[in-house]
C-alpha cells in the first residue's frame, strides 16, 4: 500500500499523491453541500405549505366564527328579553320593520309598539344592576330615538340638519333630559365599550346595520361582536389597498379614534381583532398601513317616512 507519509517518495509525485487524496474529501464535501441545499430548500417548501395551510385554518377559523355568532343570535335564548321587559316591544318593532339593516320608517311609525316603547323610557329605568344591563338599555335607547327623530322630521344629512338631530334637539330618556350627542358622549363612551360604536345607529347609510332585534344582556357580548366583525369586514365601509398599504377606514375610527388606541394601542391593531383575512391582520396588528377615512353618506338606512 502506497503511503503519503514515506519519505521515499519523491518530492515531484507527492503532490499528485496528495491530490488523490483529497478526491474523495472533495467529492463528500460536495456531496454533503448539495445534500444540505435541498435540505433547506426542502424545509422552506414545508415550511411555507405549512404556512399556507396554517393561513388558510385560521381565515376559515376566523369565519367560523362569524357563522357561530350569527347561529346564536338566530337561536332565541329561553331568556331572552323576558315576558314584560322594558325593550320587548322595541324589539318586536325592529323584528317587524327592519330588515338587513334597513329601516322601514313608514311602518315604525304605524306601530304603536314604538310608540309604548318610547313612553316607557321617558320613565325612570327599572332596577339595573349589571353594566351588561346598563349598555343594554342605552344602546336600544340611543337606536329607538334615532329612528324618532326621523319620524318627527328630522335628518343628518345636512351640516345644520346633523346639528339639530344630534344636539339641539333633546328627549326624556330615564327620568331626564339628554340629546343623542350627550347620550353617546356621555353615559354609552364612558362604559369604556367601544363597540357600542358599532351597535348605536344614527339612521345614515354609513352607520352599522341596524339589528333586526333589540339588544338583550344575555346576548349582548353576541351582539356586540357579531356587529363589529360585519362592519370591519364589510368593504363598503372598510377598503384595503394591499399593495400600496393604504387602510381605507371608516369616518368612525377618526371620530372615535381615542376610544379604539385605549383598547389595543391603535386603530390598525383594533381592526385587526376582527378582520377574517389573517394575512391582512398581521399586517394591521404590526400598523403597517396607512390610514385614510372614506367620506360618510348621511343619506338615511331605509325607507323615509311619510310627508
Amino acid at each position: 500500500m502506497l503511503s503519503i507519509r514515506n519519505k521515499s517518495v519523491p518530492h515531484h509525485n507527492r503532490s499528485t499523491v496528495e491530490g488523490l487524496r483529497d478526491v474523495p474529501r472533495q467529492t463528500c464535501r460536495t456531496i454533503s453541500i448539495t445534500a444540505a441545499s435541498l435540505l433547506v430548500t426542502a424545509n422552506l417548501w414545508i415550511s411555507d405549505l405549512t404556512g399556507q395551510f396554517a393561513a388558510a385554518a385560521e381565515f376559515k377559523s376566523q369565519q367560523q366564527v362569524t357563522a357561530q355568532l350569527t347561529a346564536a343570535l338566530d337561536s332565541p335564548s329561553p331568556t331572552q328579553l323576558g315576558e314584560g321587559t322594558i325593550h320587548q316591544p322595541f324589539d318586536e318593532v325592529l323584528q317587524n320593520h327592519v330588515s338587513d339593516g334597513k329601516v322601514d320608517y313608514p311602518a315604525i311609525a304605524d306601530d304603536a309598539r314604538f310608540a309604548d316603547y318610547i313612553k316607557q323610557l321617558q320613565a325612570e329605568p327599572p332596577g339595573i344592576t349589571t353594566r351588561e344591563g346598563r349598555l343594554v338599555y342605552w344602546i336600544n335607547a340611543y337606536n329607538a330615538l334615532a329612528i324618532k327623530g326621523i319620524l318627527d322630521g328630522k335628518s343628518p344629512s345636512s351640516l345644520f340638519g346633523r346639528y339639530r338631530y344630534f344636539k339641539s334637539d333633546t328627549y326624556r330618556v330615564g327620568g331626564k333630559e339628554i340629546n343623542l350627542y350627550d347620550l353617546e358622549r356621555d353615559i354609552l363612551i364612558p362604559m369604556g365599550e367601544p363597540r357600542i360604536h358599532f351597535a348605536i345607529v344614527c339612521a345614515s347609510a354609513s352607520c352599522p346595520k341596524l339589528l333586526s332585534e333589540a339588544y338583550t344582556p344575555e346576548k349582548l357580548e353576541q351582539q356586540l361582536e357579531l356587529n363589529t366583525r360585519i362592519f370591519i369586514n364589510d368593504t363598503s365601509r372598510n377598503r384595503f389597498d394591499r399593495e400600496n398599504k393604504v387602510a381605507h377606514l371608516s369616518k368612525i375610527f377618526d371620530w372615535f379614534e381615542e376610544d379604539f388606541e385605549k383598547h389595543s394601542g391603535s386603530v390598525q391593531r383594533y381592526v385587526a381583532r376582527h378582520i377574517e383575512d389573517p394575512e391582512l391582520a398581521k399586517e394591521l396588528q404590526n400598523d403597517a398601513y396607512k390610514v385614510k377615512h372614506l367620506k360618510y353618506d348621511w343619506s338615511l338606512n331605509g325607507v323615509p317616512p311619510k310627508s
